[in-house]
């Protein structure tokens, strides 16, 4: 019976370090300090990535922690029985697939990859293998902010949802951050913006709260305000096809940012300002039912100015502040995952849970190719070639 996971980490950039340090309290990249988290679940075995110079640091630093130059060799070395990636996007998939196919367990960073396709294909191979732990790092799930938010809808307390907003600016890059490197915000090399580098867990979380739309329409500016291929700003329309809508609005150009959810259901509205603060308004009755007996119009007028009997009869309101301690999600999404591989403890993201998200930003970046709505069970395939035509466009334009 296993007592503890041997886990191997592929790339060892800020988020790979930091998973590093967090496990191990050794901290290999400049940056805010790192302290040693309590996972006994966990001991890291292996590090792989391409850079001689972090795996000479590395060994240095951490001398029974294998090294390895090649992800491949990690996974054949049998020194590893799970993964963690913090690579690329594209290479997501691939590696959960190469890790899978050898028995390992596997905790994707997000997004689970850039298409729907090659999610799907990654899908299918851990539904053949369901001994397997199959995990995404969407560590917004353990938020507890975000976790009592889900409680709340599932319970039914504020009712059916009728529209859902979220304003999410508080990604601010400057064109510094962009040529950093040739491959940030390329298709060739992320496969996106902020849709796939910046918002995936908003995306999630809208999904993961209420539920998959039927329909995404959309508006992305590509290099709106940054000198990059991808889209730096957009606003996407949900529709969930029972009359309930949704919105989306996120950019990595608004240097003072707003983070605004609102949540409005037919038995009340939540409100949350920040991903601290959250107000939460609960309906004794349905809006539906308060709305057939409202005969007298000074009840509204009341209602407006705060003085209505309905106002101080059936409103109940909820304020609660949350602490956002950053990197404490990150940290129980890895205890999740050892904990689902030591006695099934159920996870809170579940590897077939990342292909939504991903879904959703395809969607949104397919209407905004072709200029209309589109169904969220849009041709993968479809999606694929429009990609690949966005990739030799940009080769095209650097080779001009």
């Amino acid at each position: 019976m296993m007592k503890k996971v041997r886990l191997g980490i592929i790339g060892m950039g800020q988020q790979g370090g930091f998973y590093l340090g967090t496990l191990t309290g050794i901290q290999i990249n400049p940056g805010k300090p790192i302290e040693k988290a309590d996972l006994e679940q966990i001991e890291v075995t292996a590090v792989s990535d391409i850079d001689p110079a972090k795996r000479e640091k590395i060994k240095s630093l951490l001398p029974n922690i294998h090294v390895y130059d090649n992800y491949i060799d990690m996974l054949d070395s049998g020194n590893v029985d799970a993964i963690v990636t913090t690579v690329s996007h594209y290479l997501h998939s691939e590696m959960g697939i190469e890790a899978l196919k050898r028995n390992i367990h596997v905790l994707l960073e997000k997004p689970a990859g850039v298409y729907t396709k090659q999610v799907q294909e990654l899908i299918d191979v851990a539904k053949g293998k369901p001994e397997l732990t199959f995990a995404v790092f969407f560590n917004q799930r353990m938020n507890p902010l975000y976790r009592k938010l889900k409680e709340i809808i599932d319970n039914g307390e504020i009712g059916e949802i009728r529209r859902t907003n979220w304003i999410i600016t508080t990604w601010y890059r400057p064109q510094a951050y962009y040529d950093m490197s040739a491959w940030r915000a390329t298709w060739e090399g992320e496969g996106g913006g902020v849709l796939v580098n910046q918002a995936p867990h908003q995306i999630d979380l809208m999904q993961w709260l209420c539920g998959m739309p039927k329909k995404v329409y959309a508006k992305c500016q590509y290099g709106y305000q940054r000198d990059i291929a991808v889209e730096d700003d957009v606003t996407a329309l949900f529709d969930y096809g029972n009359g309930a809508t949704g919105v989306l609005v996120t950019c990595t150009h608004d240097i003072v940012g707003s983070d605004r959810l609102e949540i409005l259901g037919d038995k009340g509205k939540i409100v949350v300002n920040n991903s601290r603060t959250v107000t939460i308004t609960r309906l004794k009755k349905s809006e539906s039912e308060i709305n057939a007996q409202i005969t007298d119009l000074t009840e509204v007028y009341k209602l407006m100015r705060g003085s209505s009997n309905i106002q101080n009869e059936l409103i109940d309101v909820e304020t609660i502040e949350f602490d956002n301690v950053w990197g404490q999600q990150h940290i129980d999404i890895l205890k999740n995952f050892a904990a689902n591989i030591l006695d099934k403890t159920p996870l809170v993201a579940p590897g077939s849970d990342g292909i939504r998200g991903v879904r959703l930003a395809n969607a949104i970046h397919l209407s905004s190719w072709l200029n209309k709505e589109i169904d969220i069970d849009f041709d993968e395939n479809f999606f694929y070639e429009k990609l690949q035509e966005k990739i030799r466009e940009e080769k095209n334009e650097q080779i001009i």
